[in-house]
């Protein structure tokens, strides 16, 4: 299936509470240009990490403390900078900082894409999944990263519109949108398409290398868009076009479970 993006629509905004958080830090400039476009219209908490805190998927600080900063913008509006994970954040958000529950959680938007079996180890999206798993209507936000100039400012008016709408799609519990967008200018996208989450594990590739004491190390290399079916969201990104994939929490295998269920287990 397939949007277009393009063409001047005018919105009424619906007036929401927005928790926005990442994995990149509190001052990333993906975090920023979301909140300068979303602080306008509506009620917006931001709770992020303290420093980049990329890939460390759905974890969570169990054995060490937790700290929460304020920092002051120039504007004089408050954000909170916490020592965690992106998880840690939107679990702090809901049940310490905020007085009465978000209608919305945004993560984002990440420098680099969220695709493919790399969901599981993205921070960004374990952002989004934590406030599904408590019941919010979430999305995560990305774009592909090159060494084009990343369009974060068309993309937060991008996020800011679906965000308008979210709530007509009418997602089931549980249920979160993972977004991302090529590395062009917003009016060159073809379009959007809903697609559903890749195969391909790009990121399984290393840099070998030697230290002063010839003891090897290893870097991971550089992650480069792989093949993909038609409708994934790799696929998508590919030919320029905005993935929108929808998520969810319960990753049970129900027709493995009935075959179970059907079979003499000993």
């Amino acid at each position: 299936m397939c949007w277009s993006v393009t063409g001047q629509i005018e919105y009424k905004w619906e007036i929401m509470k927005i928790l926005l958080t990442n994995d990149d830090g509190y001052n990333a400039p993906g975090i920023m240009a979301l909140y300068e476009t979303l602080k306008p219209h509506h009620e917006v908490i931001l709770i992020a990490p303290d420093k980049e805190k990329s890939a460390v998927g759905h974890g969570i600080s169990l054995n060490d403390p937790i700290r929460i900063d304020t920092i002051s913008l120039n504007s004089g509006d408050e954000i909170y900078a916490v020592s965690g994970t992106p998880a840690d954040c939107v679990k702090l958000g809901l049940f310490e900082l905020c007085t009465t529950p978000p209608d919305l959680v945004i993560s984002g938007i990440n420098p680099g894409s969220n695709t493919g079996v790399n969901i599981n180890y993205s921070g960004t999206v374990a952002a989004a999944r934590e406030a599904a798993f408590n019941g919010l209507l979430s999305m995560a936000v990305s774009i592909f990263r090159t060494e084009n100039t990343i369009d974060f400012q068309g993309m937060s008016q991008f996020a800011a519109k679906l965000a308008n709408k979210i709530h007509d799609y009418c997602l089931p519990s549980g249920t979160f949108l993972n977004i991302n967008a090529p590395s062009i200018p917003i009016d060159e996208i073809r379009g959007i398409k809903i697609t559903r989450q890749a195969s391909n594990n790009v990121s399984k590739h290393f840099d070998k290398r030697s230290d002063p004491k010839n003891r090897s190390y290893y870097w991971y290399g550089n992650i480069n868009r792989a093949e993909s079916e038609a409708d994934t969201d790799v696929s998508a990104l590919s030919q320029n076009y905005i993935s929108i994939t929808p998520i969810q929490c319960d990753i049970t295998d129900y027709k493995t479970m009935a075959l179970l269920e059907s079979r003499r287990l000993p």
